[in-house]
């Protein structure tokens, strides 16, 4: 579950869909120095962009931007995704095999190691999802172990106690070898493996889990250099014993900067302060490519940008019809062409663009602008109690622009009164969410955790996504869980797309959130640096980085 801060639930602030005509020498061209790969200055430090990640960097409970790249740094998983076409590829893993897409055998790579020396093995991986698996350790990244035989029995549901502390569908054959069976055939499992929740723990983790939440130890191409300096920074260093035909880090060092403003960031890269940002705010979107020309990144990415609702809490959003007539009432071209400069697009559909089963337009109606209908709509549906609205967002991820763009919409559109609600950092809108303490509408966005639709309707939407997941509005119909489950067991990859598109269209018919717009990646970087590569996550390849 990937919320970004400004982007994924969203961290990204600005980083969306710039007009062509900026973007033409930035984004999908590389310097020469990133196409060749060149020889840059060996080592060296430097520092980059970063929001304040919400919980302790635990990988199977981190569900959002923050912690997310700050773990990718320092932990590799057994596959990661292919920047050009984000299909699967094998990082930590020899192979990844089934028969029948139900039991995977699971082979490990030697001379990986953890940052204490401890040796990488089966078990490292077994230990690490079964404690994601129980629910007594309230995992964000839980869902993601429903899959698996056995987590019924570790998360039977509230109120109720695990039976067992370990999933009967993992066994460990050899220090190299795993099997995972799930409960049914699921053939996107192994595209999932890339996934945060499924990286490895070493023992240390069991021994003190609160010391390593500041302090982790992965098996990464950097360790952590001190502790989570919090509201300030983090620091990382390069880890020497990291296999070298996987990629050692270039850099010696790299400072994950904690800023709780996005403007604040774009002018400390602008004065060289910091070297890298993957998020820019509204103010630099017109700008920044004539400034930092090839240097500038600009390129497609998974977000989705929406307005949610907290259905679960408060009964004044209960009626699909005055959602849709929410949705109908905002001029998505219009934000997206005048706050964003073009950087965004606007949505049509719950699914990124760049995943396969996206469907253009699939929305329909209900993502046009049509204000006299939209009216018509609210006032039918009865409208909301006081004739008021607040919605709520994060202050330090670049919204306040838009939202109160939006606002002003709604309120010429539907002659609700608006108010706004920012929270000072993205964590505390989330934390405000899941424990129902929020009850107004809110910002949300979604960054794929791994290139699947599936991805971007279960950790959002299901039920078990709700008091283990993402689904901050608490939505539930039964008939999309039906979907979901019938899609998991396809035979086939085109059956499992159309079934999962049968479920977005319950979404789309019930609008729990209103898709506003979708993500391109806005990210820039200085002269002092090169080989520079963003992925469709919005992830900073940091072991590949060099000084220019």
């Amino acid at each position: 579950m990937r919320l970004t801060k400004t982007m994924r639930w969203t961290a990204l602030a600005a980083c969306t869909a710039l007009a062509i005509s900026a973007c033409s020498t930035g984004s999908d061209k590389k310097s020469s120095d990133q196409a060749s790969g060149g020889s840059g200055k060996k080592g060296g430090s430097i520092s980059i962009e970063s929001g304040e990640p919400q919980h302790g960097l635990v990988p199977q409970n981190t569900a959002e931007s923050e912690g997310a790249s700050v773990l990718s740094a320092l932990f590799v998983g057994l596959i990661d995704y292919d920047n050009k076409d984000n299909s699967p590829k094998l990082r930590a893993a020899e192979s990844i095999e089934s028969p029948d897409a139900t039991t995977w055998t699971i082979k490990l790579k030697d001379g990986y190691t953890f940052h204490n020396g401890e040796k990488v093995v089966a078990q490292s991986f077994v230990d690490a999802w079964n404690f994601g698996a129980n629910q007594d350790n309230a995992n964000e990244g839980l869902p993601f172990f429903d899959k698996i035989l056995g987590s019924d029995e570790l998360a039977p549901g509230k109120d109720k106690k695990p039976a067992t502390d370990k999933l009967k569908g993992l066994k460990v054959v050899d220090d190299k070898t795993f099997t995972v069976t799930l409960k049914a055939p699921f053939s996107q499992f192994k595209t999932m493996l890339g996934y945060t929740a499924f990286f490895p723990l070493p023992k240390a983790f069991f021994t003190d889990p609160k010391a390593f939440e500041d302090a982790p130890i992965g098996n990464g191409p950097f360790q952590m250099d001190g502790k989570w300096e919090h509201n300030k920074q983090i620091k990382v260093k390069r880890y020497e014993n990291f296999p070298a035909a996987d990629g050692k880090a270039k850099l010696d060092s790299v400072t994950f900067k904690i800023y709780d403003k996005l403007e604040t960031a774009y002018n400390d890269l602008r004065a060289g302060n910091i070297q890298i940002t993957n998020k820019l705010p509204v103010s630099a979107m017109s700008s920044v490519a004539q400034e930092f020309g090839d240097r500038y990144i600009y390129k497609p990415e998974s977000g989705v940008g929406y307005l949610g609702f907290p259905i679960s809490t408060n009964p004044a959003f209960a009626n699909p019809e005055i959602r849709k007539a929410i949705s109908m009432a905002i001029d998505r071209e219009t934000i997206t062409k005048t706050i964003f400069s073009g950087t965004r697009v606007p949505a049509d559909d719950f699914i990124s663009p760049i995943i396969p089963g996206y469907r253009k337009g699939a929305m329909g109606d209900v993502a046009k602008y049509d204000p006299k209908k939209a009216k018509e709509l609210f006032t039918q549906a009865g409208g909301l109690p006081g004739n008021t609205l607040e919605i709520g967002y994060n202050a330090d991820g670049g919204h306040k622009e838009w939202i109160e763009a939006v606002g002003n919409q709604l309120k010429n559109n539907l002659g609700v009164e608006v108010t706004f609600k920012p929270f000072e950092k993205f964590g505390a809108i989330l934390t405000a969410l899941g424990d129902h303490k929020y009850s107004g509408a809110f910002r949300m966005a979604w960054q794929m955790d791994y290139p699947s639709i599936e991805n971007y309707l279960r950790p959002i939407f299901s039920k078990i996504a709700i008091d283990n997941g993402s689904n901050y509005g608490g939505y539930v119909n039964e008939d999309f869980e039906a979907l979901l489950a019938k899609a998991d067991s396809a035979t086939s990859d085109t059956e499992g797309i159309k079934l999962y598109q049968q479920a977005d269209d319950i979404l789309i018919k019930e609008l729990p959130y209103i898709p506003v717009y979708t993500y391109m990646t806005s990210g820039a970087y200085t002269k002092a640096v090169k080989n520079v590569v963003i992925d469709a996550q919005n992830r900073i390849d940091l072991a590949d980085v060099e000084l220019a």
